[in-house]
């Protein structure tokens, strides 16, 4: 058997599950860096409590559930009936299904190989490194001996990037033909002390838009930058989405560049929150989710 497991933060399934999600976010050392594992889980209290409130009403307003566990489980499904070499199934990080919980499903002999594939395009400790050790945890504690593979980021792939430029230009054509356009890729920022300590994210963004930029220069009148879903009073990454909108000076399209799967921070932060303060309309690109193209990248990833 070959088994691959997609790893991703998930997102809550139900307003109940909010509060597990922020409790298990905030505990964690690389989202919350403080060392002491007592005064880190104190201080993750006290936000959880803060803010539970106002993420369950932000999820009462896209139906009470984020949609990242549907859409992963659909592009599983997808993926199972297109070939019979790999069997995909996924992991979330901070709220079922956990990792013991899906490893459990399986028995996988020495023989066999278990393919980590973290859906996060971009490389930072507070996604991909995170998610591996928590996977690499339960497959020590559940003493599987199967064949570890990792798979790396992605945002450098010829295959991935033609499916975003394509997925781009599609939404274009049928949003105000004729018309000045910018386009926003907004990415989740980070603490900038994350990045003070070396993490690769910011270097990654940067570069993948580098690669983007010459097929989409000529079909917009200015492409940008921009960071969201920033929290608290620290230092983060940007210019922040927010503050990018409120000067908007063209219609614009906006594209998730840092989310394979749609989530609260597209469906909810971008398609909704952010209209109240932007100066343009924007029409907002859906993440690869399930859609043909990314299965293709998918396994062409995994047979190269």
């Amino acid at each position: 058997m070959k088994l691959v497991l997609f790893l991703n933060m998930g997102g809550a399934c139900n307003l109940k599950d909010c509060e597990l999600f922020l409790k298990n976010m905030f505990n964690d050392p690389y989202i919350l860096g403080i060392k002491n594992a007592f005064l880190r889980s104190f201080v993750a209290f006290c936000i959880t409590k803060a803010r539970v409130g106002a993420m369950r009403e932000n999820y009462k307003q896209i139906g009470g559930s984020s949609p990242l566990n549907a859409l992963t489980a659909l592009l599983c499904e997808k993926l199972n009936a297109r070939q019979k070499d790999f069997k995909f199934d996924f992991v979330n990080l901070y709220v079922p299904p956990f990792a013991k919980e899906v490893l459990r499903k399986y028995t996988l002999k020495k023989s066999d190989e278990l393919i980590l594939f973290p859906l996060y395009p971009h490389h930072s400790q507070t996604t991909t490194t995170t998610s591996l050790q928590s996977l690499h945890r339960a497959i020590k504690q559940q003493k599987i001996q199967a064949k570890i593979k990792e798979i790396n980021f992605f945002y450098e792939n010829e295959l991935y990037n033609e499916m975003l430029i394509n997925h781009i230009l599609r939404a274009n054509e049928n949003y105000l033909p004729g018309h000045k356009k910018s386009l926003i890729f907004s990415a989740h920022s980070l603490p900038l002390s994350v990045i003070k300590r070396g993490d690769l994210y910011e270097e990654h963004i940067k570069a993948h838009i580098e690669l983007l930029k010459p097929k989409l220069n000529p079909y917009f009148d200015e492409i940008l930058l921009a960071y969201q879903s920033k929290l608290g009073p620290i230092k983060w990454l940007g210019p922040s989405t927010s503050e990018v909108l409120a000067k908007l000076k063209n219609e614009a399209l906006i594209y998730p560049l840092s989310f394979c799967i749609d989530c609260v921070e597209t469906i909810f932060e971008l398609e909704i929150e952010y209209r109240k303060i932007a100066t343009k309309d924007y029409k907002l690109i859906t993440c690869p989710n399930e859609s043909d193209e990314f299965v293709e990248f998918i396994l062409k990833r995994l047979y190269s």
